[in-house]
């Protein structure tokens, strides 16, 4: 399976429809990017502000939380086992304040799987031309994607 998630936290309520719909954009930000999605693996961590935030001052040296970081994977591939891409940690925490309108918890998280998935495959944006490449990427693979009502 190229997608494994995992809900780290207690404090803010899953949407019905997200492990789905993180699976569904995971999948299609691989095959968007010409990777074959069961060739790669990539794990989804949804955690509160306290995690992220520990995670971010021990790996980043920034002492606060923030909604998305990613961790690459080290040629650390099994063979005949799916490359492992990395680990896109999110904070629901976070997330669940950047909303414009309660109710758009689910699209915010999906985004910034995205966003995290292409700083697994190598995007940045240190730069305005980084970000407005990384940005195309986001929204042609949010495109192809339509957000399901089913639950989890």
């Amino acid at each position: 399976m190229p997608v494994e998630i995992a809900n780290l936290q207690e404090k803010v309520e899953v949407p019905a429809g997200m492990f789905t719909a993180l699976d569904d954009v995971v999948r299609a930000g691989l095959v968007h990017e010409g990777l074959d999605p069961s060739a790669v693996e990539v794990s989804i961590a949804l955690v509160d502000d306290e995690r992220i935030r520990e995670l971010n001052s021990r790996y980043r040296g920034v002492a606060s939380a923030t909604d998305v970081l990613s961790f690459t994977m080290d040629n650390c591939d099994a063979p005949g086992e799916p490359a492992l891409l990395g680990d896109v940690v999110i904070s629901l925490e976070t997330a669940s304040r950047e909303m414009r309108n309660s109710g758009e918890l689910l699209s915010r998280t999906v985004l910034l799987a995205v966003h995290g998935l292409l700083h697994l495959l190598g995007y940045d944006h240190e730069t305005d031309e980084d970000a407005e490449e990384m940005q195309a990427h986001e929204s042609d693979i949010l495109a192809k994607i339509a957000l399901r009502g089913d639950g989890e």
